[in-house]
């Protein structure tokens, strides 16, 4: 795999120099000697794909640019080629050649990865060379590491985070300012915290892409974006957050992967949840990101950093830069086919949780007992109930209240039918609404 002798640099091609880009540009460029008594050879930048040559890039020699990407991850004498441009294509196409010319690959493309990791990983491992990419899930936080190699020797039961730190500020600043989800966005934008359009991340789908490649590492699976239940943030009120906090909770935009109860397959989800202020997840505020691990041994985990940002996401690039140029060094690649137990994506109606439920009714003698049926037809049992008064020009014997009603946890299919009666029932009212809880 070495390419001569073991005074030669290791040849290094980057794609992409946007703001993480540049960044691990600098950083080779700049920390040459330190890098060299990490990994025991030089690193050389030999060329940048970009798609623009007229785009100043400070403290970057405009000859190393070239708008040829193509011809730089084919040039066939590349030991890194460390891509940042993001997307599926080009992306995927790049990433697929540099392989194919023996080229190791480091990338922090969530969107690639979470649709392709598994034929690239065979591609990867065919070839004997490494496909590393821990900044493609919460930035700085070391996490695919962990799941990858750390972990390896357990079984890991359940993985649940949060990985976009543009939604857990909004949430933040909804449940501790309390702000209108459009105020709070609006003030994240500002920050730089979200996009102009904030679409792949407040509709959960960022959040999805990460949760596919973390079910795929846990449990050694093939696990698409496509088969990520997804739900996005844009529909919670203001009520709904009140209702968190009285329950003991704040509100939080999941991703979870999680084994079935035989095992046999496993359930990934993104979705907002009411989670216990008893929980861990809990307290983790601004755009922070964090991941909880479980597992049969090694007991509960936790993992909490910087999931976004320029400098800490170069800093889990060049992390994998280190880690895969020692491995180049040394003439091996580390392993890359996780995929061995091909357990399938069971439907979300299989999962299991515990949910809240509000809806509107009549403030009259039996309402309360006539929902509560409605559950216990299903098989699902109350925890909580709450009940608030509107304000409404009714008379008093038709006042209209609120019930918010907490269950105990129940498959998620018969929540599903409590829901659908309830929509149909003449004593309810509209607006049925349901959040998941964890944590209790």
């Amino acid at each position: 795999m070495g390419r001569g002798s073991v005074s030669k640099p290791l040849k290094v091609a980057l794609l992409g120099a946007g703001v993480v880009g540049s960044q691990v540009a600098r950083i080779i460029l700049n920390e040459q000697d330190t890098l060299e008594q990490r990994i025991g050879r030089r690193l050389e930048l030999v060329g940048i794909g970009v798609r623009n040559l007229d785009v100043p890039r400070e403290g970057i020699d405009p000859a190393l640019l070239t708008t040829d990407l193509e011809g730089l991850v084919s040039r066939g004498d590349l030991d890194v080629v460390v891509e940042l441009i993001g997307g599926i294509e080009p992306a995927h196409a790049l990433v697929q050649t540099a392989i194919e010319h023996g080229a190791s690959v480091v990338t922090a493309n969530k969107a690639l990865l979470a649709d392709e990791l598994g034929p690239l990983s065979r591609a990867a491992q065919e070839k004997g060379v490494d496909l590393y990419y821990e900044a493609a899930v919460a930035g700085a936080i070391p996490i695919i590491r962990p799941l990858r190699e750390s972990l390896v020797g357990d079984e890991i039961t359940e993985v649940m985070g949060i990985v976009n730190g543009t939604t857990n500020y909004i949430l933040d600043k909804m449940v501790t300012d309390h702000l209108s989800f459009d105020e709070a966005l609006a003030e994240a934008q500002a920050l730089g915290y979200a996009e102009a359009d904030p679409t792949a991340d407040v509709e959960g789908h960022d959040a999805a892409a990460k949760a596919a490649i973390l079910a795929g590492l846990a449990f050694h699976t093939e696990v698409t974006r496509d088969e990520v239940f997804c739900e996005g943030i844009t529909g919670i009120t203001e009520a709904e957050i009140a209702a968190a906090d009285q329950l003991g909770c704040t509100v939080k935009l999941l991703a979870t992967a999680k084994l079935t109860s035989d095992a046999g397959s496993v359930i990934v989800k993104v979705h907002p949840a009411m989670v216990s202020r008893k929980h861990p997840l809990a307290a983790v505020s601004g755009a922070r990101n964090a991941i909880f691990v479980n597992s049969r041994e090694a007991g509960e985990l936790m993992f909490v950093g910087a999931g976004a940002g320029g400098a800490p996401t170069a800093s889990a690039v060049m992390g994998d830069v280190v880690t895969v140029a020692r491995n180049r060094r040394r003439g091996t690649a580390g392993h890359v086919g996780a995929a061995y137990t091909h357990r399938p994506v069971a439907p979300i109606g299989e999962s299991t949780a515990q949910f809240y439920v509000s809806f509107e009714v009549v403030d009259r003698p039996g309402v309360l007992a006539r929902c509560a049926a409605v559950f216990g037809s299903h098989g699902v049992s109350l925890r909580v109930v709450q009940q608030s008064y509107l304000d409404d020009e009714s008379s008093a014997e038709e006042h209209p209240a609120r019930l918010g009603i907490m269950t105990h946890a129940t498959q998620e299919a018969r929540l599903s039918q409590v829901l659908s009666e309830l929509r149909e029932a003449d004593f309810v009212g509209s607006q049925v609404r349901m959040m998941r809880v964890e944590g209790f």
